[in-house]
């Protein structure tokens, strides 16, 4: 399932190609006035740690910049609609200036995948006629675009299109419908035109589907990987994706103007941004370096600065975190965005000063820029979410540690920096071990002594994308079922234990309570205030705080799950998910995105987990 690499040195779109195709597009804007409305599908059931409060705190970066995008390209008639705000926002009421939008666009994460389908299918409630376009993007897209088409005859509900890419596909596909689109044409009948003429097969990152009659899917057409932005700097700028959000409401239907700005920092007090992409590591387990190609793309020092000056003066936003894979990547380039923001000055005020930044790097990288860390922490950085998984190495192995760890967290304390580890439960790593750090309340409990100021536990689950996902599910390790109930899309966010050999299972989910428990507590949250004196303040009993309520949350979601895994019987897969719908290259080839190769999940019944018993062989049908 990891995404093919493209031939070498044609894995990224030359210098100046995004600006030019936005250019192009400013020209014919107007006579084409377009409007279109964002969605953000969001699965509440997936509110709790690590995620809670974050993921209705922080405006996703991913339809901002779609936003921003469209906007930067003449289309100013955009809106954004998070479902985290708007839970009952219906398709197939919305209004943008008066009429139904041309452009219906839906981003989605895999575990939100049933609520976007769920406004698929409402938005073919509007007549054909007056039917928006709708395209789909977001990680669902990039690695499943087949689920979101449906092969049901009676309900055939699905995207017009999917994009697997980034900006630069959505803009190039608008392209290519706007060059043949009619006066007075919708642009759905634009796009039908543009798919039957094969003027899409040319833009690497779509999949569209090929219909019958009735408009019904019968194949999907699969264009290949897409080219990478390279240089960053070319993005339109995140300012203007802020100023197309839908207010918070509990109604059907589209407010009549967008957010106001002095609203935004109440509502979204922690803004995502783009500084970084891409990992030099190849963790079997995470498909980020497929998907950059194995590239390390980043934005200049200066424009990161101009960003976030922006952002704080028009929003009055403080708080960033970095949508980064491995901030500290490239060592030489790091250090120059870091050195850049300590000196930038913008309007005579020191942004240092003004704003507070997070970001995500590895232990190796921290310890190869330890005598650097005091002049990152002083550039704004407050906080680093480091990939620890196992301090052992026994999961994977990414230069790290016991002794490493310890020393990379007791390094950042020093330098005022908050470490938050991010932890990966697994079947042969034990509760607590005696002898050794093995066990993952161990490990929690050094992070802790450490000086980690949070902690994310999550067990390991198939992950589309990755090295590993095929071999999960073929050697029989992921649930298909447990006691008659569907592992469905929103448990993949690695709460629930949905891939196990262990005997019994459900204690692998007791040992994710036990393992925040044992980290987020009263007596831990009084710890920490005792030493609000340090460097890092009141940030690790304002975490303590944070943990304690959401931990509430995981409990309460996983209880019923946790019976289930205990009582009842498992049903196994033997292959992984496939598409509904057969995929193809538009020459007739293999397709880049489609998942495994059969076509059927095949499953086994095994005995009760609470017998002990397993097969020790699972059979494929």
């Amino acid at each position: 399932m990891e995404l093919p690499r493209r031939m070498r040195g044609d894995e990224l779109l030359r210098s100046g190609e995004l600006l030019a195709l936005r250019q192009r597009l400013r020209k014919v804007a107007p006579r084409h006035n377009l409007s279109a409305v964002i969605a953000c599908a969001f699965d509440h059931r997936t509110r709790m740690l690590p995620f809670i409060y974050a993921d209705t705190r922080m405006t996703p970066a991913g339809v901002r910049a779609i936003g921003s995008a469209l906007v930067d390209s003449g289309f100013d008639k955009v809106r954004i609609v998070l479902q985290q705000w708007n839970p009952r926002f219906q398709p197939s009421r919305m209004k943008l200036d008066g009429r139904v939008p041309d452009l219906f666009l839906i981003s989605s994460m895999g575990m939100h995948g049933q609520k976007a389908m769920a406004m698929i299918r409402d938005a073919w409630r509007i007549d054909k006629s007056v039917r928006p376009l709708i395209i789909t993007g977001g990680p669902l897209a990039v690695y499943e675009p087949h689920r979101f088409f449906s092969a049901d005859p009676s309900n055939a509900a699905s995207a017009d299109v999917v994009v697997t890419g980034e900006e630069f596909v959505l803009l190039s596909l608008l392209e290519a419908i706007l060059d043949l689109r009619a006066d007075g044409e919708s642009v759905r009948s634009a796009f039908c035109r543009a798919r039957q003429q094969g003027a899409l097969d040319g833009i690497p990152g779509l999949v569209y589907p090929v219909v019958d009659q009735a408009d019904r899917p019968i194949e999907l057409i699969d264009s290949g990987v897409q080219r990478l932005l390279g240089d960053l700097d070319e993005l339109p700028s995140p300012v203007i994706g802020y100023s197309l959000l839908e207010p918070p409401s509990r109604l059907a239907t589209l407010g009549p103007k967008a957010l106001a700005a002095d609203q935004i920092r109440r509502l979204s007090p922690i803004s995502s941004i783009v500084l970084t992409y891409g990992c030099k590591f190849a963790c079997k387990y995470c498909p980020i370096p497929a998907y950059n190609q194995r590239q390390h793309r980043l934005k200049s020092g200066a424009r990161i600065a101009e960003e976030l000056d922006q952002l704080q003066r028009t929003y009055g936003l403080r708080y960033f975190f970095g949508a980064d894979d491995n901030f500290f990547n490239d060592h030489e380039r790091t250090m120059d965005i870091v050195t850049t923001l300590t000196r930038a000055e913008p309007g005579g005020q020191p942004l240092r000063q003004r704003v507070r930044w997070h970001t995500e790097a590895t232990v190796h990288d921290t310890l190869k820029l330890r005598e650097q860390l005091p002049l990152i922490r002083e550039s704004g950085c407050r906080g680093l979410w480091l990939g620890v998984e196992d301090m052992t190495a026994t999961l994977i192995k990414k230069g790290q540690d016991a002794n490493k760890t310890i020393e990379a967290f007791k390094l950042l304390c020093d330098a005022g920096i908050g470490p938050h580890p991010m932890m990966m439960h697994h079947d042969s790593q034990p509760l607590y071990s005696r002898k050794d750090n093995y066990g993952i309340i161990n490990q929690v409990n050094q992070l802790r002594k450490a000086g980690a100021i949070s902690v994310q536990v999550l067990m390991l689950v198939p992950s589309p994308g990755s090295a590993l996902y095929d071999s999960t599910y073929e050697s029989g390790q992921a649930f298909e079922s447990v006691a008659g109930r569907t592992v469905a899309p929103w448990m993949h966010d690695g709460n629930y234990v949905i891939a196990s050999y262990a005997h019994r299972p459900w204690i692998k989910q007791v040992n994710i309570w036990l393992a925040y428990l044992s980290f987020y507590n009263p007596l831990n949250l009084l710890r920490a205030l005792r030493r609000r004196k340090t460097k890092l303040g009141y940030r690790p009993a304002g975490m303590q705080i944070v943990g304690m309520l959401g931990l509430t949350q995981n409990i309460r979601r996983t209880f019923t799950w946790t019976l289930r895994l205990a009582t009842g019987r498992f049903k196994r897969a033997t292959q992984p998910p496939a598409s509904p719908l057969p995929m193809r290259a538009p020459d007739g080839g293999w397709a880049e995105h489609a998942p495994h190769s059969g076509q059927c999940t095949h499953t086994v019944t095994t005995t009760s987990p609470a017998t002990g018993l397993i097969p020790l062989t699972i059979a494929k049908a």
